[in-house]
């Protein structure tokens, strides 16, 4: 473990002050994924910003009908948060098929979407990774890349975003609000992660001297049909391979309204609104499932290991698709696949 400095933030503008001062500290609150880089030493942080103990902590409705969560509210009292379970359940699964009860006890919302990729070429610093050090190549590209992304990715780099709850939040037209020295700022959860292009150092449109103080969800939260299917390797503790959040509305055997997104297959959560197009207005059956998936996966592709995940997710969103028109949802206990 590297030496660094540590405080503790009083306020949000004391936080924001704190970084201001130190670009090169890192914000801390559950610590599940920082931690851990420390410890193999991929983050070398001058110094940790405690932020743990501000007034993040809230999930209340807004005026318009969505919800607001608060940056520090742990995985797990969002997963049974009243309001997140009644209205907004394709969230709540997303949430509960991720890590372990432990992890969510920890874990922020904040946090989760700024984890890191889990590439074992980005944990191991003996191999070149262009995340870890820009310039340096990639190690999977040409390694041992079962795991890895089969869309949006780069000559730079094929690493996926972990997250589940990422996955729902992007499928459930999610907001991310920052707070920074230049003030307060709104993003659409679809432009806050990033493709890794030639820089894949930088995962987020987030600035270095900002923080996430809420996620607010829109009014629509899909409470009907809906839902999350995590493909892995094991039923438990494991990242996806493949994952699908799905939800629509249903008018008779109609698909009115319709959301699609992956993970386990890019850099970031994947959500395509031509797939969703091709969706709405369409009779809710197999045909027109695989017509979406056809779309979801035009671009994708293989590499010497991974080619099956290609398949692998077109099959992932016709059985999502379909257990979202049957109000069949994925179940999160026992997370055999029906």
């Amino acid at each position: 473990m590297i030496n660094f400095q540590y405080a503790r933030a009083n306020d949000v503008a004391d936080a924001v002050r704190m970084i201001a001062t130190d670009p090169t500290a890192k914000f801390i609150a559950g610590g599940t994924n920082l931690i851990d880089l420390m410890k193999e030493d991929v983050e070398r942080p001058s110094g940790l910003i405690d932020i743990s103990r501000l007034p993040l902590k809230g999930v209340e409705e807004t005026s318009d009908g969505g919800v607001r969560i608060g940056a520090l509210v742990p995985n797990s009292d969002l997963a049974w948060h009243p309001l997140i379970e009644q209205r907004y359940p394709l969230l709540r699964n997303a949430i509960l098929a991720g890590a372990s009860q432990q992890l969510r006890n920890m874990a922020s919302t904040g946090g989760n979407l700024l984890q890191r990729t889990r590439c074992a070429y980005f944990y191991d610093i003996a191999t070149p990774c262009n995340k870890r050090e820009p310039g340096s190549g990639c190690s999977a590209i040409g390694g041992i890349n079962r795991i890895h992304a089969i869309l949006g990715t780069s000559e730079s780099c094929i690493a996926t975003h972990p997250s589940d709850m990422c996955v729902a939040l992007a499928a459930l037209d999610a907001k991310v609000h920052v707070t920074g020295p230049a003030g307060e700022r709104v993003l659409a959860f679809t432009d806050f992660h990033r493709l890794p292009d030639s820089s894949p150092q930088t995962d987020t449109n987030l600035h270095p001297n900002e923080l996430i103080t809420a996620v607010e969800l829109p009014a629509k939260g899909f409470p009907a049909n809906y839902s999350y299917l995590k493909i892995r390797d094991r039923l438990s503790y494991a990242f996806a391979l493949v994952s699908i959040a799905a939800a629509m509305e249903l008018e008779g055997g109609t698909i009115g309204e319709a959301r699609l997104a992956l993970g386990g297959v890019a850099h970031k959560p994947w959500r395509d609104s031509a797939a969703e197009s091709a969706l709405r207005g369409q009779p809710a059956n197999q045909t027109t499932f695989e017509q979406a998936a056809d779309i979801l996966l035009r671009d994708a592709r293989g590499y010497e290991h991974n080619t099956f995940k290609i398949d692998l997710a077109r099959r992932g969103i016709v059985r999502t698709l379909t257990q979202a028109a049957q109000a069949t949802p994925q179940s999160q206990s026992d997370k055999k696949i029906r």
